[in-house]
């Protein structure tokens, strides 16, 4: 599914083939590129020249992912907003889809096959769809869990990568099949040649919109016995209705995107502990998840999936912002700082009205206020990293970042995903809490003589140590795509 691809030519030079070595700017390779060459040095003056503020764009992703993960219980303030609301950990999940747009209009910006081109989409987008099954369907128990294995009734269908999967198909498909191949002149033949993709993308939220006010939201019933294994005493029976009989509404137990998930996937196969555990209504730790207060709703026990597919849909136009930024990229060799910031301040601005005017920030649900601010934030920051790397050639300090974005899916994988610390836990001195791993944590907690900064350095350590996997995997040429 993932390989380890190195590919030596003539001269014996070691090549990478990575499955986002197409992040060139101008008169690199396509997807339809039968040969690659080894990416030139950074004072290269070569168009084929990688673009290095995409990968530390990526990079920090990935950092950001594993510092909001690690962190964000103990830092409740990073983590994911209970329902309504942004906070750092939301805009994770945007800068992933939106860093997947602007390559796919590198990868695609010369297509001469457009089924051969398909196929591999395909192809690829099932590749990652399946291995996000595999990391978060609940085969893994992650840190400071031994066990391992899923029931495959209640196995997780959807997650992170199952989202970037879709996305990256959805994108893939407007920039193969509704984009032609000449190059625009003007303003005006930039805004028609890629017009359909604008016109796809209104039609995606239209539909999401229409769907998440106008879908009919009966009572549900849920059984708790066939769905968690732990069933607090102070809610009672495992058989729980949750009233509803509305439209419209936006909050956790009554919503159109909780509705489709439950319809399509079933209960079963969705997010078993959900974000809204950790509103006030279901939590006495409020932000933090914790013991339910008395006569807390029923639904604080139901399933709810904050990848799902209606909001999967939504997510896919931060993709299509995504692959605007990437043609500003192809086609402007000038003033592509100042298009970006033009393009971005819109959306933020859109994004805040929105939420002024009642369409609330939501991650779970991927409100049109949360994809318009989530959106405009990427585009901002891949504009000031762009400026930083690409154009004042300022390297040193962010080089970690871009070897973990070049090397984004192994340390996802890895360190996102717990399996190497998991892995590392399994090895311990006469008790499972004496490894490697739980005892550097408590050894900076007592040096630092308090849990939550000992916790943060530990992830901030976590994070360099992975900075110089990734860096040595660069110097080894040895890069995973799938």
């Amino acid at each position: 599914m993932a390989s380890i691809v190195v590919v030596r030519d003539a001269d014996g030079e070691r090549t990478p083939l990575l499955h986002n070595s197409h992040a060139e700017i101008s008169g690199g390779e396509t997807e339809n590129s039968k040969s690659r060459s080894v990416p030139p040095p950074q004072n290269s003056k070569d168009p084929k020249q990688r673009l290095e503020s995409l990968d530390v764009f990526r990079g920090l992703t990935v950092a950001l992912m594993i510092l909001v993960d690690d962190a964000g219980k103990t830092f409740p303030s990073i983590n994911h907003a209970p329902w309504f609301g942004v906070t750092l950990a939301d805009f994770v999940m945007p800068f992933f889809l939106f860093g997947v747009g602007v390559s796919i209009s590198l990868v695609f910006k010369r297509v001469t096959n457009r089924l051969a081109a398909t196929e591999k989409a395909i192809l690829r987008s099932i590749k990652l769809f399946l291995l996000g099954v595999i990391l978060q369907g609940g085969y893994f128990h992650g840190r400071g869990d031994l066990t391992y294995g899923t029931d495959v009734e209640k196995i997780r269908l959807m997650g992170v990568l199952q989202r970037i999967a879709i996305g990256y198909m959805l994108a893939s498909a407007l920039e193969i099949w509704l984009v032609n191949n000449t190059a625009p002149n003007s303003a005006i033949a930039f805004m028609k040649k890629y017009s359909f993709q604008i016109a796809a993308g209104i039609l995606a939220g239209l539909l999401y919109m229409v769907l998440l006010y106008g879908l009919y939201i009966p009572n549900w019933a849920f059984d708790v016995s066939t769905i968690s294994t732990i069933l607090p005493k102070s809610l009672g029976a495992n058989s729980h209705t949750v009233q509803c009989g509305l439209r419209g509404s936006l909050e956790p137990p009554c919503n159109a995107v909780g509705l489709i998930d439950r319809i399509v996937l079933g209960e079963k196969h969705l997010y078993q502990r959900p974000v809204y555990r950790r509103t006030k209504e279901c939590s006495v730790n409020s932000p933090d998840y914790g013991p339910p207060p008395p006569n807390s709703p029923a639904w604080c026990l139901a399933p709810f999936d904050p990848e799902g597919i209606l909001s999967s849909l939504m997510a896919a136009i931060t993709c299509f912002i995504g692959l605007h930024y990437g043609h500003i990229l192809v086609h402007c060799k000038m003033q592509r700082l100042t298009f970006w910031f033009i393009s971005s301040l819109p959306l933020l601005i859109l994004g805040y009205l929105l939420n002024v005017l009642g369409v609330p920030y939501s991650k779970p649900l991927y409100t049109l206020s949360y994809m318009f601010i989530t959106a405009g934030a990427s585009g901002a920051l891949l504009t000031t990293i762009y400026f930083i790397v690409d154009v004042k050639c300022i390297r040193k300090p962010t080089v970690i970042f871009q070897w973990m974005g070049m090397n984004a899916l192994v340390v996802y994988a890895l360190a996102a995903c717990d399996i190497f610390p998991a892995a590392l836990q399994g090895f311990y001195w006469r008790s499972p809490e004496n490894n490697l791993v739980d005892l550097l944590e408590r050894l900076l907690q007592t040096l630092l003589h308090s849990e939550k900064w000992g916790t943060l350095a530990f992830v901030l350590l976590e994070i360099l140590f992975w900075g110089a996997v990734a860096g040595f995997l660069h110097m080894k040429r040895v890069y995973i795509k799938l």
